[in-house]
């Protein structure tokens, strides 16, 4: 027999059932994903470099979409804490602020042959470009895209997702830096000491120097192609995400 109590704050807490779910499937994304990153050495062991990329790149394509749908189909769920749709250029800010998000997101991008596995991958020590401005750029850009995200939509199980990615993308701030120190050693060391995970903070302090050069890659090119490819079907990805029925 179930708790009185248990029993009345049960049909309460049935809104936000989709906010522990969500976190829960953050979780297991975070799990999977750095723990196979943590692996890495002895699954390349094990399977060799370019075998263990393929199976650590299907573990997270097959459980990102999983994600990303759950997310589209129950983004307003909970407590609508603000709505700020109707403010003149709110809608203007949140595109730009989500289309700049991505250029934080890049780094994968300037990899596409170790990511297919077609060349040998490595853990590569990044110094230049944008991890001058910051040492964590995907961090960075995930907070971006949650601010903008928040701002649009301001559910409750918006504002759990938003914490759910930024405290998985924290706890990779250390996972990063403890992986690139086991295999760098002094170099990583040397380079942490010159850059910030907070951005332009080095610089500020002078311990780094910017140098837009650096950024003139087709990689951003790239980028900036997706975004308009994104923003353009975006609507119609919402629909087919929909029609999954959970």
């Amino acid at each position: 027999m179930s708790s009185p109590i248990f029993s009345h704050w049960l049909p309460a807490l049935a809104p936000y059932r989709s906010h522990a779910i969500m976190l829960g499937m953050i979780l297991g994304f975070a799990c999977a994903h750095s723990g196979l990153a943590y692996l890495r050495p002895w699954g390349e062991a094990w399977l060799g470099a370019r075998l263990y990329r393929l199976f650590f790149v299907l573990v997270s394509l097959s459980l990102a979409p999983l994600l990303l749908i759950y997310f589209s189909n129950h983004c307003y769920d909970g407590v609508i804490l603000w709505n700020l749709q109707a403010v003149p250029g709110i809608h203007t800010a949140v595109v730009l602020l989500s289309g700049l998000s991505f250029f934080f997101l890049y780094p994968a991008t300037f990899n596409l042959l170790e990511i297919a596995a077609i060349r040998k991958p490595e853990l590569h020590l990044f110094t230049t470009g944008i991890i001058r401005l910051t040492r964590h750029p995907q961090l960075v850009g995930q907070v971006i895209w949650c601010a903008a995200h928040a701002l649009w939509i301001g559910s409750s199980f918006m504002v759990a997702t938003s914490l759910g990615l930024i405290a998985y993308h924290l706890f990779a701030v250390w996972h990063g830096d403890y992986r690139l120190e086991r295999k760098y050693g002094q170099a990583f060391r040397d380079l942490k000491a010159r850059t910030s995970v907070i951005p332009g903070l080095a610089i500020l302090q002078g311990r780094q120097q910017l140098h837009p050069r650096e950024f003139l890659r087709w990689a951003y090119l790239g980028v900036l192609s997706f975004v308009g490819i994104l923003y353009a079907f975006h609507s119609q990805l919402v629909s087919a995400a929909s029609k999954v029925a959970w």
